[in-house]
């Protein structure tokens, strides 16, 4: 049962997470990788790394037989599968048993007594644990399910019974989406999890998304170390997590948590788990699924209680007893969770592709931040956008959202558009700070959130582009704007393009001096580093990162990330109404279906093309009415961004 040398069989921050604990323990450390991670953090942070495939997971990190076969090559006698991929895979479980080699996680019958949200569901009941009012049955039919679905009343949510994350989830508000609805959740569930059985389950309006932390040894002892609210979400994915829950009360906290230890003894659990419930406004509860595994926010967790929970699992998947017992675990100030995504909030949380060309993590004896990505790095269509999670610590809840917001805003990310800006207003809105929370929240709450709309550059945006070029040009530039009157720029933000006229001092004493249009900005510079700029304007003093990039400056400013392209040298361009008529891929990605062909009469916003990135089916719609004239690309083909993809003749054409 003791083990030596484990291998990581994930990617990104919770491998670099893993790998720390582990070898703060004294383990030997392998990291796995695909050719898209050829050169990712966790790769290096490990004692050593070995190559298991293409850039597809499941050419990669979903193929059992590489991952076990990069164990027995490195002498690994332990996995640790992280979350996502394989760690909820009862046939990963069981072959890292075959072959003699420790799972680090739950017993293979255990993953898969819960691993299908049917199954688990009849246990539960059985067990006496709440349950939502649903159907859970054998018969899968589409018309038996709609028909099951009505009976149950509307509204009602659909879910993939082998998985999680939004994927194959949809919550039907009228009878006649049912059918199509049942048919997407299905489709999406195939892809994600392999299997297209679904459960239903009366919809439970705007309720609080609360888990508990259970954790088993295999000596027969099972404890619960306190809640987490996960209750903000968009598309059914967490985003904002936090410990404790802002209204639990100490005996609501022990129903759940005795449970949530009698669902993990239903199925002899061992190691980290986390009972999902809904708890609605009347203080009642029901579960919703059992997660056999570590999941992404257990930090709050950690930081209220003190405990490494990665190293409670290996002690634990080592033969040891749990390190405290029920008694023995207190809670301590509040902590709050939330994911930097390269997405933009802007444009429908639209998943983002590229280079980071800057990431510079918030530092603070209260702050803590798990990452897996660097500066010069790739955000790749392949796998989730998640840069980093930003965690905070505060002796109360207001102090813990206050201190994340201000970690937020200092983290630096640069070159990809992200939702650094959204986080940080979501943490200030005065109904997040009383702690009036639930699974509505952003939908509620939408038309407050600004950075969910196009910022509209200002004139001083303009001006602190220009500064920032022409700080940066070559020294043959430099010494050209300081000995002429002045120097001439036209730069684009978003669909405005300004002229910036920039003038250098001629000794230190001197501001530059700037204007666009017919506003003038003096500005003294005081320092110019690593992409820092401090300066003072009106004899304020202030700073700004920013990064360098395709003829274009990248701006940290309060309202996300600008960028300001220097169009002075571009040839003029003329407006191109066929643009019009025509789809592009907004992102990387893989063309999964095409619901149209050449010839077909569509309509304006009618879905033609389904495509699949970071996990998730985009549907591509046309932007006209008309006749489709052309379709350039062919199903299950990588595509890249702004790559055409079909062509219609507009009506009237």
């Amino acid at each position: 049962m003791s083990f030596t040398k484990v291998l990581i069989a994930n990617r990104g921050e919770i491998a670099c997470r893993v790998i720390r604990t582990a070898k703060q323990l004294g383990y030997h450390t392998v990291a796995v990788y695909s050719d898209a991670d050829c050169n990712a953090p966790h790769t290096q942070l490990a004692d050593e790394a070995i190559h298991i495939g293409e850039s597809n997971v499941s050419a990669s990190y979903l193929s059992i037989d590489k991952i076990i076969a990069a164990a027995k090559t490195t002498g690994a006698d332990a996995i640790h599968p992280g979350y996502g991929f394989l760690s909820e895979n009862e046939d990963f479980a069981a072959a890292c048993a075959n072959n003699q080699i420790t799972f680090i996680g739950p017993p293979a019958n255990a993953i898969y007594a819960m691993g299908s949200k049917r199954q688990a569901k009849i246990m539960m009941l059985k067990a006496g644990v709440p349950c939502v009012p649903g159907y859970e049955g054998d018969n899968q039919d589409e018309q038996f399910l709609a028909a099951q679905a009505e009976k149950i009343g509307l509204p009602v949510m659909i879910k993939a019974s082998a998985g999680g994350g939004g994927r194959g989830m949809r919550c039907v508000t009228q009878a006649s989406e049912l059918l199509a609805s049942i048919r997407t959740a299905r489709s999406e569930a195939q892809n994600a999890f392999g299997s297209g059985e679904l459960i239903l389950e009366k919809a439970v309006i705007n309720p609080r998304h609360v888990e508990i932390q259970v954790f088993a040894d295999q000596h027969g002892n099972c404890v619960y170390l306190g809640e987490r609210d996960c209750s903000i979400q968009r598309r059914h994915q967490k985003v904002v997590e936090e410990a404790p829950c802002p209204v639990m009360t100490p005996e609501l906290r022990q129903a759940m948590g005795e449970a949530a230890v009698a669902a993990a003894k239903a199925v002899n659990y061992v190691g980290a788990g986390t009972v999902e419930f809904l708890l609605d406004n009347q203080g009642e509860f029901y579960f919703l699924e059992m997660n056999t595994r570590l999941q992404v926010e257990h930090p709050v967790t950690e930081l209220i209680t003190g405990q490494d929970l990665v190293a409670w699992q290996l002690r634990v998947a080592a033969g040891e007893p749990l390190p405290l017992r029920q008694e023995q675990i207190l809670l301590n100030g509040h902590a709050i969770e939330v994911r930097l995504y390269a997405e933009d909030p802007q444009f429908n949380y639209l998943p983002q592709t590229g280079k980071i060309l800057r990431w510079q993590a918030a530092t603070g004896a209260q702050v803590r931040i798990d990452d897996g990505v660097q500066t010069g790095g790739e955000v790749s269509p392949f796998y989730d956008p998640m840069i980093a999670k930003v965690i905070a610590w505060g002796s109360t809840r207001q102090e813990a959202a206050r201190v994340l917001a201000k970690a937020v805003e200092d983290s630096v990310l640069l070159g990809l558009s992200n939702n650094k800006a959204y986080l940080a207003q979501l943490l200030r809105h005065p109904a997040f700070i009383a702690g009036d929370t639930h699974t509505g929240f952003l939908t509620q709450h939408e038309a407050d959130l600004t950075t969910l709309r196009p910022y509209q550059p200002q004139a001083l945006d303009f001006a602190l582009a220009g500064l920032v070029l022409a700080l940066n040009s070559t020294p043959n530039q430099r010494l050209q704007t300081a000995t002429l009157p002045a120097k001439f720029l036209l730069l684009t933000i978003g669909e405005q393009k300004q002229p910036v006229q920039v003038t250098a001092p001629l000794h230190s004493q001197q501001p530059w001096l700037l204007q666009v249009n017919e506003q003038q900005f003096a500005i003294d510079i005081y320092q110019n580093t690593d992409g820092l700029l401090r300066y003072v304007i009106n004899g304020h003093r202030r700073q700004l990162n920013y990064a360098l990039a395709n003829n274009s400056v990248y701006l940290d400013v309060g309202q996300g990330q600008l960028i300001a392209r220097d169009d002075t040298h571009s040839p003029p361009q003329t407006a191109d109404a066929a643009s019009q008529n025509k789809i592009a891929a907004p992102m990387d990605g893989l063309l999964v279906n095409s619901l149209a062909k050449v010839g077909d009469t569509v309509t304006a916003g009618q879905t033609l093309l389904l495509l699949e990135a970071m996990k998730i089916e985009h549907p591509l719609k046309a932007p006209c009415a008309g006749v489709v004239k052309e379709i350039l690309v062919h199903e299950k083909q990588q595509v890249k961004k702004r790559q055409l993809l079909l062509v219609i003749e507009p009506n009237g054409v």
